[in-house]
This record gives C-alpha cells, sequence and structure tokens, in this order.
C-alpha cells in the first residue's frame, strides 16, 4: 500500500505523459463530442497531450474493458454515459466490473433524450405509442443502443410508468447510434430513445418523428417538443448524462487531482457556452457524492429491470 508520502508524490507528478481519454461508443456521438471538447483545455491546463480514442464495439463494452485492463496511475480515462452505471447490474459475463474496477471521477452534464419513431409508422404522439400498444399487448417494439444502455432502460421506465408491454429489439454487436437511428427510420421498431443532438438532423428532414422529451423541462434544442411528463406520463424525467472515470487503484491524490482539474475546465465559460449549445446542463457533484450516484442509478436500474420482467 501507497504511503501518504508516496500519494502526495503521485498527485504532485501528474500527469507525467500523455493522457488518453477513451470513448466507447465511436466518432460523432455525444461523448466523442464532449470529450473533444474537454481534451484542448486539459493539454493547456496539464502541459501535457491529451486526446481522445474511439474504442467502440462489443455492445459498448470494449472501451471500458481497455480502460479497466490499463495502468492504475490516471493516464487513461473513460469517458461514459449512464450505461457505465447501468451496466454493473443488466449486463452479465463482462470482462469486467462497472463498480468495482473503476473509481468515478466527476460527472460532465445531463441532457434530455428525445422519444422518437420513424415517419413510416404514421404515429405522432406520446398518446399515439401508448394507444397503439395498448390495442396490441406486447407486439409492439422498441430498439435501443445495447442492453443495460440509457437508451434500453430508459424505454423500460417510460413503458412502465405508461402501463404498456413492448419487445425490446437490441441492435447487432457492432452497431451505433447511427444505425439505431437508422433502424428506427425504417421502422424495423416502432420506437425509441436517442439523444437529441443525434436525433436532430433526421428530425429537421422529416425521416424522424419527435413524440416527446425525457426531461422535466422542455429541451432548448426541441422547444416545441412536448416533455413525455406534458404528453401524459406523469413526473416523467430520465436524462441522459455522462461522466468520468478511472481503473480501480488510481492514487487517492491522482482522483481528487483529477476531480477539482476537470472541475475547473467545465466551469469555465466557453465550455459551458459550449455544453449549453448542445443541450447540456451542468451536473455539479463532488468526487464522493459522484461515487454515491453512480452506485444509486445502479441499484435504481436493477430495481426497473426486474420489475419490467414481472408478467
Amino acid at each position: 500500500m501507497k504511503s501518504a508520502t508516496n500519494l502526495a508524490a503521485s498527485a504532485r507528478d501528474y500527469p507525467a505523459k500523455p493522457v488518453r481519454i477513451i470513448d466507447p461508443f465511436g466518432v460523432g456521438g455525444g461523448p466523442d463530442l464532449l470529450a473533444r471538447a474537454l481534451a484542448p483545455k486539459l493539454t493547456e491546463l496539464w502541459g501535457q497531450s491529451v486526446t481522445v480514442e474511439n474504442i467502440p464495439g462489443a455492445g459498448a463494452t470494449a472501451g471500458p474493458a481497455s480502460v479497466a485492463k490499463s495502468p492504475a496511475d490516471g493516464h487513461t480515462l473513460l469517458i461514459n454515459t449512464n450505461a457505465q452505471a447501468y451496466g454493473a447490474a443488466l449486463l452479465k459475463d463482462l470482462p469486467y466490473d462497472p463498480l468495482k474496477d473503476f473509481i468515478p471521477i466527476i460527472p460532465l452534464t445531463r441532457q434530455a433524450y428525445v422519444l422518437v419513431t420513424g415517419k413510416a409508422t404514421g404515429v405522432t404522439t406520446v398518446g399515439g405509442i401508448i394507444a397503439a400498444a395498448r390495442a396490441k399487448p406486447g407486439e409492439l417494439t422498441f430498439g435501443s443502443t445495447g442492453i443495460g444502455t440509457g437508451t434500453h432502460v430508459g424505454v423500460e421506465k417510460f413503458n412502465q410508468a405508461a402501463g404498456i408491454k413492448a419487445l425490446h429489439v437490441p441492435p447487432s454487436p457492432n452497431d451505433s447510434n447511427a444505425d439505431t437511428i437508422a433502424n428506427a427510420i425504417a421502422a424495423r421498431f416502432t420506437y425509441c430513445l436517442v439523444p437529441i443532438s443525434l436525433a436532430l438532423p433526421h428530425i429537421h428532414d422529416g425521416t424522424l418523428v419527435p413524440l416527446g422529451v425525457s426531461t422535466a423541462r422542455r429541451s432548448t434544442l426541441l422547444p416545441e417538443v412536448p416533455t413525455i411528463a406534458e404528453a401524459g406520463v406523469a413526473s416523467f424525467d430520465f436524462p441522459i448524462w455522462y461522466g468520468i472515470w478511472v481503473s480501480a487503484g488510481t492514487p487517492t491524490g491522482v482522483v481528487d487531482q483529477l476531480a477539482n482539474d476537470i472541475g475547473r475546465v467545465l466551469a469555465g465559460p466557453d465550455l459551458r457556452e459550449w455544453i449549453a449549445k448542445h443541450g447540456g446542463e451542468p451536473l455539479s457533484m463532488t468526487q464522493p457524492e459522484f461515487v454515491h450516484f453512480v452506485e444509486s442509478e445502479s441499484e435504481g436500474a436493477a430495481r426497473l429491470m426486474k420489475a419490467s420482467v414481472k408478467p
């Protein structure tokens, strides 16, 4: 075990080499865009190169697996969504433990998903989805970016809150967010939740129909679209959130420095403006609070999914 002196030295010397931010979802997704906004700010602050490396695949678990195996020195960071918390409760036979093999550092932002359907379905409202599901119990289908992701858990929460049942159509192992959207447009399933920023181009060209946003307040990116709660599913609130993790065993001093330094960068006016422009809002917590938040989110997802399989 390292002494307090060694822990302090580890933090004082950090970063001692270039830092990588691993994104498990691929180029152009929400985490990728946010990581690429963070990287130059951290490079400037630390005087060390900070780069973004995309490691998609295996249902968005290849990236976290890479970070879990990396040296526990804080030079390899994982940017991930709420999928990191939900996977601990929902995914089996992972090559890592999403809770035990990682240390949560800091939350980055939260934003809305949008519930969408392809134009070909003919559905135009949240009420239309609910009515169709009740008319044909268990026959409607919904898509996601993978079992245990926020897009999966969020629809299960919507289904429970709306009192409907539908069949989950998970993606193929190497499918991306873009594939999920393409499948929605082609009506290979009836509805799904996707991050607003990724859905916007297809909403604007009319191939995706926005039914409702998943947060308690409307999104500035889609101000004319009601919240799911406004559309009749009372009190529904399910944001997508992003955070930073490192591998377990990283020295406490490095963990604290990462939380403080990334927090400083996030508080800068230009990055706050960038986040707001992309439909996000701050999610401010101390590092211990974020640890508790991740654990609580994992437990909540487990309860939700257990209830979803009841007859």
